[in-house]
């Protein structure tokens, strides 16, 4: 045996142990720094990119239902403007909110600013710049009765231009929402009928709660018809 190899090799086994020591140590040290960054990532996320929000009432049925939870992408609208058909969380005009606190809204997106919205009780159907849109895929449907709603409450008729820099937003429960046609009932102003395009959140893309009804949030295809105002 050559002279120092036991020697040696009793000085690596003293060694490893340290350096085990070390690593653990060296672990324990980091976690909090880890935690920390984990943390700072979560919120940025929520802030600035995603955000889950629960479905307080029946407005949005049979699309969203009660006690629901979808999840919005905050970022979309910092590069291009609310599409038509598309479901929006918006921060709601003061005069919008029933109750102290009612602030986030979800609707969807039915005309955009320059857009004539209409609806007559003879066609019955909600018209976006002349155009009579298809709705049976989203408007709410009765689950005892199978029966759908009309898309206006009671066959009320309305035409409205939306002003620039505007949204004309609707429940698919057309029947139980504070809406775009309900302001416009009460006070026959476009302003107030309407939404700041500014004031949106962001975009509801996915249903994520209860797992069992997990649905993306599509545009209609009837939408894709709606020709440019003139």
């Amino acid at each position: 045996m050559p002279p120092g190899a036991v020697a040696d090799d009793a000085e690596d086994n003293d060694k490893k142990p340290a350096s085990k020591t070390k690593k653990k140590g060296s672990f324990w040290r980091e976690l909090p720094v880890l935690l920390v960054v984990a943390v700072v990532v979560a919120l940025l996320v929520r802030t600035f990119v995603l955000q889950s929000f629960w479905i307080p009432s029946g407005s949005m049925e049979n699309t969203l239902q009660l006690n629901d939870y979808v999840l919005a992408n905050k970022l979309i609208y910092d590069f291009r403007d609310p599409e038509r058909g598309e479901i929006v969380v918006f921060k709601a005009p003061q005069s919008w909110q029933g109750a102290p606190g009612e602030e986030d809204f979800i609707k969807r997106v039915i005309a955009v600013g320059g857009d004539t919205v209409s609806y007559s009780k003879k066609d019955k159907h909600i018209r976006v710049n002349g155009e009579p849109l298809d709705e049976e895929s989203y408007l709410y449907t009765n689950p005892e009765t199978g029966k759908q709603q009309s898309p206006s409450l009671e066959d009320q008729e309305f035409k409205v231009k939306v002003p620039e820099g505007r949204l004309w937003v609707m429940g698919d429960h057309r029947w139980a929402s504070g809406d775009s046609r309900e302001r416009w009932e009460r006070t026959e102003d476009e302003m107030e009928s309407t939404i700041a395009v500014d004031s949106v959140i962001g975009k509801a893309f996915v249903l994520i709660w209860p797992v069992n009804r997990w649905d993306g949030l599509t545009i209609p295809d009837t939408f894709d018809g709606v020709p440019e105002p003139k």
